[in-house]
């Protein structure tokens, strides 16, 4: 019996030595963070210093609940090495256990176990949108009327290992996030915030997990003129591009047809004729649309997204823009919303 033991207790630390030296092969944890934050993103990265590169396949444990937010890696090459980096949340406080990984190399697998992180739970300030990101901004801003007192202020965030799904302001009349894309670390997202006409500025701060610190972030809250804030789409940079554009074609109109009259060549004529031809597509009015009684503008064109109001009567608007089957309205007051293909009229 005794020798049967020792069998048994010899194989299993063959088998446990070897399954460990596997796991110390071509691959291994190049980075796990010491700890991390309550609903934080955090990267772990798992380096390859395989001498023949092959695309490994990733396995993950699926006794863990915990998995990564894609299990397709962002892949980032240094040298002859390799990094492979996977994101996880930590939805809670206390710790959060990264599943055991199997990865297939050609057939040979390499086990990288399971890694327990501690999660702490941040002291917030009253002015904590929620998210805690590497970096965050706001590439783009919009101001419009969202009824007789209050304004609808409407942000483009870009951000980097960000919980952005999560942003919310408390000292706002109402505020959401919509439209959530993720591409490796890089998010980006659509916020908006009702507040009243009163106020000056929109101010908020985020957690910055590089430098350990609260950063502010802030825009103007300033209604532009109506025929501004219909040309742009969360992005005042398109208005000033399209002036641009006008400019520069009013340009080549002009010098084209100062090269035809110098040197009379029918060539600078006609590109003077389609120079002018796309100016004045620019100054072509909009199509206009017609809207049905009781239909809802909703204030961003995603599913999900809140109504800001709904049509007291039928209306007729400028087209402003089309995203797949929602439109761009005009609605009273200057108040700017998207309405759905079916709240069309019939005609």
């Amino acid at each position: 019996m005794s020798s049967l033991r020792a069998f048994v207790l010899f194989w299993s630390l063959l088998l446990a030595a070897s399954s460990l030296l596997h796991a110390e092969g071509g691959f291994k944890y190049s980075y796990i963070p010491k700890k991390v934050y309550e609903n934080q993103i955090f990267p772990v990265t798992i380096i390859d210093t395989r001498e023949v590169k092959k695309a490994p396949q990733y396995r993950f444990d699926i006794s863990n609940d915990i998995h990564p937010l894609s299990e397709k890696p962002l892949v980032i090459r240094n040298g002859n090495d390799n990094f492979y980096t996977f994101y996880y949340k930590a939805t809670h406080a206390g710790q959060i256990t990264i599943p055991r990984i199997y990865i297939n190399d050609g057939g040979q697998i390499t086990i990288l176990d399971q890694y327990t992180i501690p999660v702490e739970k941040l002291e917030v300030r009253p002015d904590f949108c929620g998210v805690l990101a590497a970096d965050m901004k706001i590439r783009g801003s919009q101001v419009s009327h969202y009824d007789e007192k209050n304004y609808l202020v409407s942000l483009n965030i870009e951000a980097f290992e960000a919980n952005l799904e999560n942003m919310h302001l408390s000292n706002v009349l109402e505020s959401g996030v919509e439209s959530v894309r993720r591409h490796g670390a890089k998010a980006t997202a659509e916020f908006y915030a009702v507040v009243p006409d009163s106020q000056k500025k929109l101010s908020f701060s985020y957690f910055n997990t590089i430098k350990q610190q609260y950063v502010t972030l802030s825009v103007p809250v300033e209604l532009l003129d109506t025929s501004v804030v219909t040309q742009t789409d969360l992005n005042p940079k398109e208005d000033s591009f399209e002036k641009f554009k006008k400019y520069g074609f009013m340009a080549l109109v002009g010098f084209f047809f100062l090269m035809f009259i110098i040197y009379r060549d029918f060539f600078y004529l006609v590109l003077g004729t389609v120079s002018l031809i796309t100016l004045l597509s620019f100054y072509t009015p909009k199509e206009r649309i017609c809207i049905k009684q009781g239909a809802p503008l909703y204030i961003l064109p995603t599913e999900t997204s809140g109504i800001s109001t709904k049509a007291l009567k039928q209306f007729e608007s400028p087209l402003l823009a089309k995203r797949l089957d929602y439109n761009k309205v005009e609605y009273k007051n200057g108040l700017i919303g998207w309405v759905k293909d079916e709240d069309l009229c019939k005609n």
